[in-house]
């Protein structure tokens, strides 16, 4: 790896971190938090599905509220920076983020036409779905923490968003709290099968913490429920150039203090997955996704990085 393409590395960082603090919908322009306030990557997450809607076509994930719940500074970030989000790291970024949506919602789609009648969203940020909901007895668990569900109802009132009556907002702390104990509160039921997506989260949590929830959906839930997550590769599984970008992204984050503190080996996580009771798991890498969802197309809008998706079944 030559210093040049080294340095181009840090450069391309440097962008994507500097339109993650000016991006903040509702938020100025810093890295730092203040009391109040979401977590940025929740807030850099709804911003690159509301600029799909805008910049590229056709559409990998078609979002009618992805830009009305950022509201006008956020569409007016995106109008105003253009340049920014059509450079290739921010597009590669984009490209995963609404890839991992599409593919979720398409396992939603599958798994309703199976029965299932039950959709839990852990870490919902600004995710949409339950506002478009076209399933009209399908229930829908938004679960985040506290403060990010304030944030988000501020949004949906702002934005004249309707909270749909099959919607509960369910607050969890996942290294506190149990999961289960505050889903059942909420009034889901543990005798039928749920579909749970689980996207953005892993990499911030502890593995035991990434685990624990994930045999909590195992012991808990009944035989034809199954989760999405995405998660992390550790070093060992990546190429030279993905691991310069990965370290100098994962400082960066831990600079802006929302470190990244999980990453799992795939082979031993499927291990640990059977253990739990899980039947079926597809691991799903960026190979895959391209095929799927980007073929044939002539922008070079495609998925890249060291991230993956699993889809498991119990």
């Amino acid at each position: 790896m030559t210093r040049q393409v080294i340095n181009q590395s840090r450069r391309d960082l440097l962008k994507v971190c500097s339109a993650i603090s000016l991006s903040a919908i509702g938020s100025p322009p810093v890295f730092a938090l203040r009391d109040g306030e979401p977590s940025l990557t929740a807030r850099l997450s709804a911003l690159q599905r509301a600029a799909h809607q805008v910049l590229e076509r056709p559409l990998v994930f078609q979002d009618p509220l992805a830009l009305k719940i950022i509201g006008d500074q956020g569409f007016g970030e995106i109008k105003t920076n253009l340049n920014y989000h059509r450079e290739p790291t921010v597009r590669f970024l984009r490209a995963a983020l609404v890839a991992r949506s599409r593919f979720t919602e398409d396992e939603l789609s599958a798994a309703y036409a199976r029965g299932i009648r039950q959709y839990i969203v852990l870490g919902a940020g600004l995710d949409t779905f339950a506002y478009r909901n076209p399933y009209h007895d399908l229930s829908v668990f938004e679960v985040d923490d506290y403060v990010t569900q304030l944030w988000k109802r501020k949004a949906l009132e702002d934005s004249g968003i309707e909270i749909p009556g099959r919607l509960q907002f369910v607050s969890v702390d996942f290294e506190r709290q149990v999961l289960g104990d505050r889903l059942r509160e909420a009034g889901f039921q543990f005798d039928r099968p749920v579909f749970v997506s689980w996207l953005g989260v892993t990499m911030y949590l502890t593995p035991e913490a990434v685990l624990s929830t994930l045999a909590m959906i195992a012991n808990q839930c009944i035989k034809d429920s199954a989760v999405v997550f995405d998660y992390l590769l550790p070093a060992g599984e990546l190429s030279y150039s993905e691991n310069i970008s990965r370290t100098l992204f994962s400082m960066e984050m831990e600079r802006i203090g929302e470190p990244w503190v999980s990453q799992f080996n795939s082979a031993e996580l499927g291990a640990s997955l059977r253990r739990m009771g899980y039947s079926s798991m597809q691991f799903i890498g960026p190979d895959q996704i391209n095929v799927r969802y980007f073929s044939n197309r002539s922008d070079g809008f495609m998925v890249r990085g060291s991230s993956r998706l699993l889809h498991a079944k119990i």
